[in-house]
């Protein structure tokens, strides 16, 4: 992982001294809540409903063990002795008090970490899949990326108070998506060179096919809907002739593809590419292009309209394009990556000291013990390196707040993290814990120790593996309470065999609009709203947060706290009664709703 230089400790340090200054200074009453608001926001403290809450960078969620162990340590001295995983990667603490922010921020900078721009209208936390650089398949690490994106983002002096806050997320993986990078202000892609040219090819024989049906349309009599049809197809590929010359500039195999303007909360919208291919050393010169475009003509006047996601619209993905080359074309030669910059921050993120070890059978280990034999096949996920192998560590539990852990929990997966994991640990977007570099011969063990304090559920991309915001019971801003609802939902499916026979199946919780629980991309979401006081719950069919990305449908009226359960339940049996199984493969929750549509789980779910 990234470790700091002298320069950064000194920020770090100077930052830690700046604001301890600023908290007196507003303590004592000479500054006012409007000139300290800013102030703290950069800083990660947020005034919450019942006290401050104070969020913490983990950088693209890479973490080691003596970080988390200061968090433990942290949270059990300044805090209620636990903390919380945000669908950022970031950590949170719900109870630390306002005088005592800046000895946190102390005790975090002596492990390497703050709270720097976690909040406020900035550039936030760079995210990316949990398992980076540890998989088959990637085009190539993307950690590096996030490193040169925090390194360019962060104390930024024209980017501190855009229109509102500014979210990147990278992704290098053509088959799934684990960052819900779609949804991102920016969206940063890793692809092979190889691939854009077959896009490209692909794209002008469509083309030409479109052409050629628009030159006979007056013949067919349909010239309008040829003509339709032919936009589509000239405008689903953007400056070809840029991209082209592009690919020749590029001398690796790989490079970047941007989107931008995707979002949730109260406007939720998928992310436009306005970038086919960047060389990648001119990511930096891209992004702040993109940034200046969006701070010049983004709207400060309303902050419901201030997203870039509104401003994209508005203007068209085409035309906000054509606005970031131009600006681009500008900076473009004072703002280039160093050649051998990439080269630095790959040896920040070289392997492990692995062991030459082999792959092991566990054939018979798994006959003999179906309980470990679920964990292994659900909770671990191949490592690209023989004899390894990735471990999840669920934060879902019953009658704990998902993504919740005590102090003594975090104390205890610091240790498995050095004994199993090289002391490494990630944070991951469905706020559970990695373990990235477990000796397969260790796993048995491993799964032992999680059992024993409640932390090998085995059920990691299912139904109660649920993404849930802090919702009324902390949050301010919030209509209604989240985590009741999923402690609901939980306990109506402890049964894991039941879970199980649902399949793969994402259920995302928010306590309003603001989507920070996903509640927009869950193949089920449900979305707390507030009825003349009362807490009530509108459901969503539908989302999804990988490539094939979607919003979800909403189902109808709203249901009360006490319905959700019941009607989840609903949901769920008309999903059974309608899946289709075929060559032995059982169709997925989201596939099925894909081919048979609302209709009937609304009826479903309303019939009297």
């Amino acid at each position: 992982m990234y470790v700091y230089t002298e320069f950064d400790q000194a920020l770090v340090d100077e930052r830690v001294a700046q604001f301890r200054d600023q908290t007196q200074r507003f303590l004592s009453g000479t500054l006012s809540e409007d000139e300290f608001r800013p102030l703290r926001l950069q800083n990660g403290l947020y005034v919450q409903r019942y006290a401050p809450m104070l969020r913490i960078a983990v950088p693209y969620g890479v973490l080691n063990s003596k970080q988390i162990r200061k968090i433990a340590s942290i949270s059990q001295t300044y805090d209620r002795g636990y903390a919380h995983i945000s669908t950022r990667q970031n950590i949170q603490l719900n109870w630390p008090a306002l005088e005592n922010v800046p000895d946190i921020l102390a005790e975090l900078a002596t492990v390497q970490m703050h709270a720097i721009q976690t909040s406020g209208n900035c550039i936030r936390n760079t995210t990316t899949d949990q398992f980076a650089g540890r998989i088959q398949g990637e085009v190539a690490d993307p950690r590096p990326t996030c490193e040169i994106i925090r390194q360019w983002s962060t104390f930024h002096p024209e980017f501190a108070f855009l229109p509102r806050k500014f979210k990147i997320a990278v992704s290098a993986l053509n088959e799934i998506d684990r960052a819900a990078t779609a949804f991102h202000d920016i969206g940063v892609y890793l692809v092979k060179k190889t691939d854009v040219v077959k896009r490209i090819a692909d794209y002008k024989i469509r083309l030409e096919a479109a052409k050629q049906a628009l030159a006979s349309a007056d013949v067919n009599g349909d010239q309008e809907e040829q003509q339709a049809q032919y936009d589509a197809v000239l405008h689903s590929f953007l400056n070809v002739d840029l991209v082209e010359q592009a690919l020749n500039d590029e001398p690796s195999e790989w490079g970047y593809q941007i989107m931008a303007g995707g979002g949730l909360g109260r406007t939720p919208i998928i992310g436009s590419i306005i970038r086919e291919f960047l060389p990648r050393e001119d990511l930096i010169a891209y992004l702040e292009a993109v940034l200046r475009v969006y701070n010049l003509h983004g709207r400060r006047d309303n902050k419901y309209k201030a997203r870039i996601k509104i401003l994209v619209k508005a203007l068209t993905p085409a035309v906000f394009a054509s606005k970031a080359e131009a600006e681009f074309n500008q900076i473009r030669a004072e703002l280039k990556v160093p050649s051998d910059l990439y080269a630095k921050m790959e040896k920040n993120f070289s392997l492990p000291a692995y062991q030459a070890l082999p792959d092991l059978d566990f054939t018979e280990t798994l006959k003999a013990n179906p309980v470990f034999a679920n964990w292994y096949r659900i909770n671990t996920h191949p490592n690209k390196t023989p004899g390894y192998r990735i471990v999840n560590i669920s934060l879902k539990r019953a009658g704990i707040a998902p993504g919740d852990a005590t102090s003594e929990e975090l104390d205890l997966i610091a240790d498995l993290a050095d004994k199993y994991s090289f002391g490494e640990l990630r944070s991951t977007h469905e706020q559970n814990i990695v373990l990235a570099d477990v000796e397969q011969s260790k796993l048995f063990e491993l799964w032992e120790t999680l059992t024993q304090y409640n932390l090998a559920r085995a059920h990691i991309g299912f139904l109660t593996d649920i993404i849930c915001c802090p919702g009324g019971d902390f949050c301010s801003l919030a209509n209604a309470k989240s985590i009741p609802i999923s402690e609901a939902i939980s306990r109506r499916y402890e049964d894991l065999d039941t879970v199980y026979n649902l399949g793969h199946l994402d259920l995302n919780i928010s306590g309003c609009m603001n989507a920070c629980g996903h509640h927009h991309v869950g193949h089920i979401g449900i979305l707390g709203v507030d009825k003349k006081g009362d807490e009530f719950y509108q459901i969503s069919l539908g989302g999804n947060a990988g490539h094939d990305s979607s919003l979800g449908d909403i189902l109808g009226p709203s249901f009360g706290a006490d319905e959700v359960a019941d009607i989840v339940e609903e949901i769920l049996n008309t999903y059974l009664d309608n899946r289709q199984t075929i060559n032995d493969e059982t169709e997925r929750f989201i596939d099925t709703y894909r081919r048979i549509g609302l209709a009937p789980f609304k009826e479903r779910v309303y019939a009297k």
